[in-house]
């Protein structure tokens, strides 16, 4: 069952996997034609397609011009020309535009609406479809209120009947649905529920894709201020004194507002000579990095590693961030163990979005209730989800599916299994990401995907979203790094494209 977001997702997902929108609308509408042609026993057959501005309309335009080639048929396009959105839907606008078997007319003919359902036997709507939010507005709500009104009349609606969801939606006798059925669909209120295959291809169904990043990254407000966008604290660093910085740095790439480091002492200091790669102007000075106005660093208490008496200064800091990133080069000391498991259990107290990675993982997999149905996203390879699990994966990348998903349900968070096959499942859904190269096995770049997770959850995003997301992110940002640096590139390299996968993908 998809929601109308899913659904926009799997069309671009479609056309990055080789099958372009234009050819599902093809599709679409033709199986809508073959629907009447040869299905439905109708003594006449005499068609009026109401279409709309977008491609649920576009979808009604290929059926009308399949349609006419047995048919009478009737085009009513509920706006102006002009105001078809889509370049897909105009492209099929003009196909029936000059079509003589075919008799358009469009909203500046509402008042004869009644006149041209009387001439016909069957009537499509193909108006508004999947994703329409709030209640049904004019134009659409009298041609709605008209087609319900109308007598002995075959109703057939595309994809879902225009107004699903409102007080006020089309009454269809039959609704051709495309590849699956949509959240809230039912014979109760679809009628007949028909679901045709559109060619969309299987791995735009099981692997990420651009879909995912376009549909659900959110997109800065004009109106908003420091910190609308993302405050992320990363508690990190002790005997690995790169893991928290690379993680800090991806974040930022990703487009958060602020990241707060809590970390050990010397890390501290080595981190701020990283700043160059974010401050300007360029001093190595601990004074840059806690005035910067997106990354601070927090020394903490030991030299070496994290401790039980940080965890006063990291509780100062929760009521600052959005979400915690936790993990990354912490190290496996005792006494860090039973300090992360107190962090993380009083962000979950806040009700706070985690992302666990690293050494991190070993803490939860010894206490699993810790993180039960939370908001969760535990990023392990292949080791750590024995940690966490006590499972010895295999390399057979369908075990390793049915692994995550039943763990991920178990637990009730989100799983990132990192792999040549990356696995990423919240336990209800799966997906599968293989869009990076090999030269990512790379010591940092898990650090990296780690960062972008924990920005994307820090910005709102669900966490089995921001998982998805992350995943194509670092990938599609490590393949360029790969086109530049080929086998030599390093995890830097691959936080430098993180801008250019977003404004390659969220521009276009």
């Amino acid at each position: 069952m998809l929601t109308g977001k899913e659904i926009h997702v799997l069309d671009i997902n479609s056309e990055f996997y080789g099958v372009p929108t234009i050819k599902l609308m093809e599709n679409a509408g033709k199986n809508i034609a073959d629907f009447i042609n040869k299905k439905l026993k109708l003594k006449q057959k005499n068609i009026i397609v109401f279409c709309g501005t977008g491609n649920n309309g576009g979808d009604g335009f290929v059926a009308a011009r399949y349609l006419s080639e047995k048919n009478n048929v009737t085009v009513f396009l509920s706006g102006k020309t002009n105001d078809i959105k889509t370049d897909i839907s105009k492209k099929n606008y003009e196909k029936i535009k000059n079509n003589k078997k075919i008799e358009i007319h469009d909203i500046n003919d509402t008042l004869k609406i009644i006149d041209l359902i009387s001439k016909n036997d069957l009537i499509i709507d193909a108006i508004l479809g999947i994703g329409l939010s709030g209640e049904i507005r004019e134009p659409y709500l009298t041609i709605v209120k008209i087609i319900n009104n109308s007598k002995n009349k075959t109703i057939i609606s595309v994809d879902v009947p225009t107004g699903l969801g409102t007080n006020n939606y089309v009454k269809a006798d039959y609704t051709i649905t495309f590849h699956d059925i949509k959240k809230i669909m039912n014979p109760t209120n679809c009628g007949d529920i028909m679901i045709v295959d559109i060619g969309i291809p299987k791995k735009a169904e099981e692997y990420v894709g651009p879909g995912e990043l376009k549909t659900y990254y959110p997109i800065p407000k004009k109106e908003s201020h420091k910190g609308d966008n993302g405050r992320l604290l990363i508690v990190g660093g002790g005997p690995y004194y790169g893991a928290p910085a690379l993680s800090s740095f991806a974040a930022e790439r990703t487009g958060l507002d602020l990241v707060i480091i809590a970390t050990p002492k010397k890390v501290a200091k080595a981190i701020t000579s990283y700043s160059p790669l974010l401050i300007k102007p360029v001093k190595l000075a601990k004074h840059l990095a806690k005035i910067s106005p997106t990354l601070i660093v927090k020394e903490l208490n030991d030299e070496k590693n994290l401790v039980l008496s940080d965890i006063k200064i990291i509780e100062k800091q929760i009521n600052k961030v959005d979400a915690l990133l936790i993990g990354p080069g912490l190290g496996i000391e005792k006494q860090t163990q039973v300090a992360i498991e107190k962090i993380i259990k009083k962000f979950i107290e806040q009700k706070k979005p985690i992302v666990i990675d690293a050494d991190a993982i070993r803490v939860v997999g010894k206490k699993q209730n810790l993180i039960k149905n939370t908001k969760t996203v535990i990023t392990p390879h292949t080791g750590e989800f024995k940690h966490l699990t006590g499972v010895n994966l295999t390399d057979d990348v369908k075990k390793r599916k049915e692994e995550v998903q039943k763990w991920a349900k178990k637990l009730g968070v989100t799983i990132v299994l990192k792999g040549p096959v990356d696995v990423i499942s919240n336990g209800e859904i799966t997906k599968l990401n293989d869009f990076h190269n090999p030269s990512m096995t790379v010591g940092g770049t898990g650090d990296v995907l780690a960062g972008i997770i924990g920005a994307l959850l820090s910005k709102g995003v669900e966490p089995f979203n921001a998982a998805r997301m992350g995943i194509f992110i670092n990938g599609a940002a490590g393949n360029l790094a790969f086109e530049k640096y080929s086998y030599g590139l390093i995890a830097t390299d691959v936080i430098e494209q993180i801008p250019n996968v977003l404004k390659k993908y969220l521009s276009e």
